[in-house]
C-alpha cells in the first residue's frame, strides 16, 4: 500500500510557475507507485489526468498542459513532482497525485488509467 501527500500549491499571477511535490510512503512504497500520475479537478468539473509517468520514465500529458507541465519522480526521494510554467488561470484547480502497482504482463509493469491510491489535492490558482 502507499500513503501519497501533495504539496506545492499556492497562488500565483498568470504567467507564473510553481512547482508540485508528492510525498509517497507507505509498507512497499516503490511497487506500489510504480505507476504515477497528476489530475486536476477544477470547479464544477470532474476530475481529468494531466500527466502520468511509468517505471520506464515514460510520461504522456494532456494537450492542455503539454509544453508547459513536466512530470518526473526522485525514487531516492520517494517523490514524484510536477513543474507547471506558463500558468494560466484556467489551471486553477486542486491538484491529485495518484500511484498505482500496475499489472505486470510479460515481466513489465503495464500501467493503466486505473489508480487504487490517492493524495488529498493541493489548491493552485492562478490570478489573470
Amino acid at each position: 500500500q502507499a500513503q501519497l501527500e501533495e504539496s506545492g500549491g499556492g497562488s500565483v499571477p498568470a504567467g507564473g510557475s510553481l512547482r508540485l511535490s508528492c510525498a509517497i510512503s507507505g509498507y512497499t512504497p516503490s511497487r506500489s507507485s510504480a505507476c504515477m500520475a497528476w489530475f486536476l479537478q477544477a470547479p464544477w468539473k470532474e476530475r481529468e489526468g494531466i500527466a502520468t509517468i511509468d517505471p520506464y520514465s515514460r510520461k504522456t500529458y494532456a494537450d492542455s498542459v503539454k509544453g508547459r507541465f513536466t512530470i518526473y519522480k526522485d525514487n531516492a526521494k520517494s517523490s514524484l513532482y510536477l513543474d507547471m510554467n506558463n500558468l494560466k488561470p484556467d489551471d486553477t484547480a486542486i491538484y491529485y497525485c495518484a500511484a498505482d502497482p500496475g499489472p505486470i504482463i510479460a515481466g513489465m509493469v503495464a500501467c493503466t488509467d486505473s489508480f487504487a491510491y490517492w493524495g488529498q489535492g493541493t489548491q493552485v490558482t492562478v490570478s489573470s
